[in-house]
């Protein structure tokens, strides 16, 4: 699998990552000759089942490990390339934060490590926090948050600079329906503004819904890739929807069917609603009706930052997510020009090989150790 850097937002080739005992011996062999080439502005799903090399895979598009062999490119650049990594945005399968900050504040410390204005931060933040239903939430403390809003959290925290390249590890573990179809929204607004997602997740039907292609992955190896419409297509059957007719005239379309098929092969029946759908035009209903809750609300939109740069920093955008619900219709977002890219080397993708020391991370395919944040860097900024 090939592309160029200019067509390509991670290129990788034959990538190989073998992790070592103590003694350097081989001990687990967690990604074996993977081929990736994910486009820019396309959604793409990883999917595998526990310990299949996704989280091995993720850390090595972030720079967090060396391949032991191969290559691999993040616009055109090594993934440890300082200068692509404000193009990045990272959502961990487990995000932590300072449980004695609020909301606004591990936003606002985040801002400030991005180098983000104080101006943008404060546009930012308040965008961000109305987005993911946290804004009634934001001078709590997120030690008092549940493991749904501490989600919420980290989505914001994940999209702060706008990334180009947007990382989501288990986007909608522990969030309610409502949360997962405003993550999934996101996700498809930010596809069609020329954003690139790299997501993974256990439910499977968040990636289908989403994602332009999939590539699955069993024991560090690839099983199969490509466009989720040809790979899911069923060519040998053909389903046919229509209103409700007479039992005279179904009759008919059976009888004219069973000249060329078996009766048994012919199902008719009503249209079930998803229960999705009606779970969110429940609470959309009690939205409307301004019930009291203390828990997260429906968000009021994407982030205006994200959606178009014309209104960059200046307001939300209301997308209509209640309206659109009741109508059982998909949210559209305006159409608009992508970010900026940044200047592509691509010279860059070369050969990356393991440093002398031995790798210390665990070969356990959901350890997250890597992605914990270094407390003491806060403790002496609240000091």
């Amino acid at each position: 699998m090939t592309g160029t850097a200019t067509e390509t937002a991670v290129v990788g080739e034959k990538l190989s990552k073998v992790f070592k005992d103590f003694w350097g011996r081989n001990k687990v062999t967690a990604l074996s000759d993977v081929d990736m080439a994910i486009p820019r502005g396309s959604i793409f799903g990883l999917l595998g089942p526990n310990g299949a090399g996704k989280s091995t895979l993720i850390k090595l598009i972030l720079g967090h490990l060396y391949p032991t062999t191969g290559r691999l490119a993040i616009f055109g650049k090594p993934p440890r390339d300082v200068a692509v990594k404000q193009y990045m945005g990272y959502l961990p399968e487990r995000s932590f934060f300072y449980k004695h900050l609020t909301a606004a504040e591990i936003l606002n410390y985040f801002g400030m490590i991005l180098n983000l204005s104080g101006e943008q931060i404060a546009s930012r933040t308040g965008q961000l926090l109305e987005m993911v239903g946290l804004e009634a939430a934001r001078d709590r403390m997120a030690g008092e948050f549940s493991h749904g809003m501490g989600r919420r959290l980290g989505l914001a925290q994940a999209l702060l600079n706008d990334p180009d390249l947007l990382i989501l590890d288990e986007p909608t573990a522990g969030l309610d329906p409502v949360g997962c179809r405003e993550v999934k929204d996101l996700i498809i607004t930010l596809g069609k503004r020329g954003k690139t997602v790299l997501l993974t997740s256990h439910l499977l039907s968040d990636v289908e819904d989403v994602c332009d292609e999939i590539m699955l992955l069993y024991g560090g190896q690839v099983q199969t890739h490509g466009k989720v419409g040809e790979l899911l297509r069923d060519r040998n059957r053909l389903r046919l929807e229509f209103p409700v007719v007479s039992d005279q005239t179904l009759e008919s379309a059976r009888a004219a069917l069973a000249v060329e098929i078996s009766p048994d092969d012919i199902v008719a029946d009503s249209p079930i609603e998803e229960l999705e759908s009606y779970f969110l035009k429940m609470v959309a209903q009690r939205e409307r009706q301004q019930h009291d809750t203390a828990g997260a609300r429906m968000g009021r939109g994407v982030a205006a930052y994200l959606r178009d740069d014309q209104y960059a920093d200046h307001r939300l955008v209301d997308t209509g997510v209640l309206d659109a619900l009741s109508r059982e219709q998909p949210v559209e977002a305006p159409s608009s020009n992508a970010s900026p890219e940044p200047q592509i080397d691509a010279a860059a993708l070369t050969d990356l090989t393991e440093p002398e020391a031995v790798d210390s991370g665990d070969d356990d395919d959901d350890d997250d150790d890597n992605d914990k944040v270094d407390t003491n860097l806060l403790d002496d900024l609240t000091k």
